[in-house]
């Protein structure tokens, strides 16, 4: 069994949530100025971690999910990783279809970023590698969910959230569905039966989703930098701002999350794409 990192709390009142921020798809570059279909991405990130500064409480721990790099460069990882010194809690990070998770894996070994299985205010939050080395789709591999198994069997009554890039999920956009998560049958066969799982959260999608099925809250969050059109049947880019997902988990239980969206960030896409 893998050994859930537990993170310490600052001290609140009980009953308190635990506050998570999720920030997904930040394609960052070797190049600090790279530029992805009009927007400085490293720009575009600041312009979102700002927002929170001024939006949010202090977070109890910081979700990355996937596309953290555009390029795969350890230089991309390590830019990441300096930017987000600025929380004071853990940060953890998984691998989407543009990052090259072995560069990642290097950068991150021995940090907090590469804990899998977090226990934290009455919670369980389990995170998965759902990318597949030179391809966009997704697939949660065998070990991934004997993974998540255990760590379901192993805390019954605990509430958990399950995390990963790909969208398990058809979304209303038919150009993405070849690019999801192709195994969504196996991940739902591996949840059944265990009730304690509140929510599924992701990225990839480039926009909000936020929908309730068989008892869970199934979650997908804006980019912090481009985001796709939602409903498109062809690669479309959205005029929507940059923005973020912010969760609070209750030890009940219970699950509240919104999303922001940065208001005075300029910037320029290029509509035109048919894809990057």
């Amino acid at each position: 069994m893998h050994t859930p990192f537990t993170p310490s709390l600052t001290e609140r009142p009980a009953g308190a949530p635990l506050r998570v921020l999720q920030v997904t798809d930040p394609h960052l570059m070797d190049d600090p100025d790279g530029v992805l279909l009009g927007m400085k991405t490293s720009e575009s990130l600041q312009a979102v971690l700002d927002l929170i500064d001024r939006a949010e409480d202090a977070p109890d721990l910081v979700l990355a999910s996937g596309d953290i790099s555009q390029d795969g460069s350890e230089g991309s990882y390590r830019q990441f990783q300096a930017i987000m010194a600025r929380f004071a809690c853990p940060v953890i990070w998984m691998a989407g279809n543009h990052d090259d998770a072995a560069v990642m894996a290097k950068v991150i070994a021995g940090t907090d970023a590469a804990q899998r299985r977090i226990m934290a205010g009455g919670w369980q939050i389990v995170c998965l590698d759902s990318s597949v080395p030179g391809q966009v789709h997704g697939e949660i591999a065998p070990q991934e969910l004997a993974f998540l198994r255990d760590c379901l069997d192993d805390a019954p009554d605990t509430p958990t959230l399950v995390v990963f890039h790909h969208h398990p999920v058809d979304i209303g956009c038919p150009w993405m569905e070849r690019i999801g998560l192709v195994n969504r049958a196996e991940l739902r066969v591996a949840i059944a039966g265990h009730a304690q799982v509140r929510g599924l959260l992701w990225g990839h999608v480039h926009q909000e989703w936020d929908d309730r099925r068989d008892g869970m809250r199934l979650m997908a969050t804006p980019s912090t930098c481009i985001q796709f059109e939602p409903g498109s049947t062809d690669f479309s880019l959205d005029d929507r701002a940059p923005g973020y997902r912010w969760l609070e988990l209750y030890p009940d239980g219970g699950l509240v999350s919104h999303v922001r969206r940065t208001t005075d960030y300029q910037y320029n896409i290029e509509r035109d794409s048919h894809g990057y």
